[in-house]
């Protein structure tokens, strides 16, 4: 970013904020804004807790399940409805469908059939990342060139051959695309889930805070959700820019 003939690092506003953050915190003008310090100072606190420990581990193997069946399903669904007329015409409609609507309405109804577990939980986080990495999919697979269909075919390439060496490969940067976004959107999905469904892992611990105000702790533990989704989120972006290169294998 250049403001006049001075370069200002990107980071600056973020810098800006935090101060202003600081301030109004330390001025006492709301108790829901605590000093930006102390959060941190809480941060360092919490982080080394056994109960933190515990919400981590519920909270991390629903999100990491939830994720696994996304993309094991929404992307082969994509590639589907990429390469067939037929199947996009089944399934876009409902995946749009699904994509614009306010899924945590949907909870209870998930809750109802299955209950209220880990399972439901695991779904509610698939309902959120899935949508998303099979539209993404199917974007990237109808963007790749007949000519590379036909020379599958005219070698004998099996359906399997033709998705794992030709489809998949070359819609990979836009796979990746909606695998990043899935799983921010997943992040959301895992702690409505055990706030809404069971209050268990992080939604025990947001209902503890929140329920005692404990607003340092409270904010302290949403940080820490923030830097773990940005951080998956720039490392799927540096894969997406790693693997870019496969795209041109469609022209």
């Amino acid at each position: 970013m250049t403001i006049g003939n001075i370069r200002v690092p990107m980071m600056a506003s973020l810098l800006i904020w935090a101060v202003l953050w600081e301030i109004v915190g330390q001025s006492g003008a709301s108790f829901v804004i605590p000093p930006l310090s102390h959060i941190f100072t809480r941060i360092v606190e919490i982080v080394p807790t056994k109960s933190f420990g515990e919400a981590l581990w519920i909270t991390g193997k629903a999100f990491l399940l939830g994720n696994l069946f996304a993309v094991v399903v929404g992307v082969p669904l994509g590639v589907m409805m990429g390469r067939s007329i037929i199947m996009d015409r089944i399934f876009l409609p409902w995946v749009n469908m699904f994509l614009s609507a306010p899924l945590t309405a949907l909870v209870p109804v998930i809750m109802v059939i299955f209950g209220l577990g880990q399972t439901t939980i695991v779904l509610t986080v698939v309902l959120f990342a899935i949508w998303i990495i099979v539209l993404d999919a199917r974007a990237g697979v109808r963007g790749i060139s007949e000519s590379l269909v036909e020379m599958a075919k005219s070698f004998g390439a099996s359906p399997w051959q033709a998705f794992t060496k030709i489809y998949l490969w070359a819609a990979l940067p836009e796979i990746l695309s909606g695998v990043r976004l899935g799983v921010i959107r997943a992040v959301k999905g895992v702690v409505i889930g055990q706030l809404l469904v069971s209050i268990v892992g992080f939604g025990r611990l947001f209902e503890l805070y929140s329920s005692r105000f404990l607003m340092e702790h409270f904010w302290a533990l949403l940080f820490v959700l923030f830097a773990f989704a940005f951080s998956i989120n720039e490392l799927l972006a540096w894969l997406e820019r790693k693997v870019y290169y496969y795209a041109s294998s469609r022209n």
